[in-house]
């Protein structure tokens, strides 16, 4: 049976889900999380097969996990909640508000994107070979320089070494079924049932979902307020603890 794990912090407040990027977990939040927990109950899933979170083995899609984030909202008694996602957390994201709009109250989208292109497959097979045959820890160059800009990397090596950490300690067969996943997604019809009131986020120098996939999403989500990043690349929530409290006050729209 499948068991997903779940970070919490804070006791009070509308519930926040957040859903992490692809080979992290739950624990990448942990600064964010500090933040948003001061008014808000803060619920940071590991998906399936990360973290400490169990996974049978078996392929997913992109619907799954947001099955998954769904069924913690409900399990939690946390709905309607604010959701936060992040790079795979978002497409994630995306797919739990166009599909459980009941769910979603508002929704932040960071360096997300709808569909990665028409060779999306192929691509993500690639991505997920290698996830299966490199080292983890020899896969952490490629990853850092997506990641984080150059700046930060190195004003912030605890930071760094943090998130690499989880990297290394997540599941090479978890991270390339993730990888799959991503490979199949395709929510661009999807974009229209989104209700909740959205910010989407994106780092200037992201070349792993480039600004204009974010555009894409603004564009086709009703209401979307799109932001782009000076000097932030694929973890831009990470690398600008300035937009907490725009997070925040996003999410108290209609309490302040």
């Amino acid at each position: 049976m499948k068991e997903l794990h779940v970070h919490r912090t804070g006791t009070h407040g509308r519930p926040v889900v957040l859903l992490h990027p692809l080979a992290l977990s739950g624990a990448v939040w942990d600064p964010v999380a500090e933040h948003l927990g001061q008014r808000q109950q803060v619920l940071a899933l590991d998906a399936r097969g990360h973290g400490e979170s169990s996974w049978d083995g078996a392929e997913f899609t992109v619907d799954d996990m947001a099955a998954d984030a769904a069924a913690v909202i409900e399990d939690f008694g946390a709905g309607p909640a604010d959701v936060i996602g992040l790079s795979m957390g978002g497409s994630t994201a995306l797919t739990l508000a166009a599909t459980r709009p009941d769910l979603v109250h508002r929704l932040v989208l960071a360096d997300a994107t709808a569909w990665y292109g028409p060779d999306s497959v192929a691509e993500w097979a690639q991505r997920a070979e290698r996830a299966l045959g490199l080292d983890r820890v020899a896969q952490l160059e490629f990853q850092r320089d997506r990641w984080f800009a150059d700046a930060f990397r190195a004003s912030h090596p605890d930071e760094v070494q943090r998130v690499c950490d989880i990297f290394v300690a997540t599941d090479s067969k978890a991270h390339a079924a993730a990888c799959r996943a991503l490979g199949t997604l395709d929510a661009r019809d999807r974009l229209g049932d989104v209700q909740a009131e959205t910010l989407v986020l994106v780092g200037a120098e992201d070349y792993a979902t480039p600004p204009e996939m974010s555009r894409e999403l603004a564009a086709g989500i009703t209401g979307a307020r799109l932001q782009v990043l000076d000097r932030a690349r694929h973890l831009s929530l990470l690398e600008w603890p300035d937009l907490w409290p725009v997070v925040a006050a996003h999410f108290a729209g209609d309490e302040s």
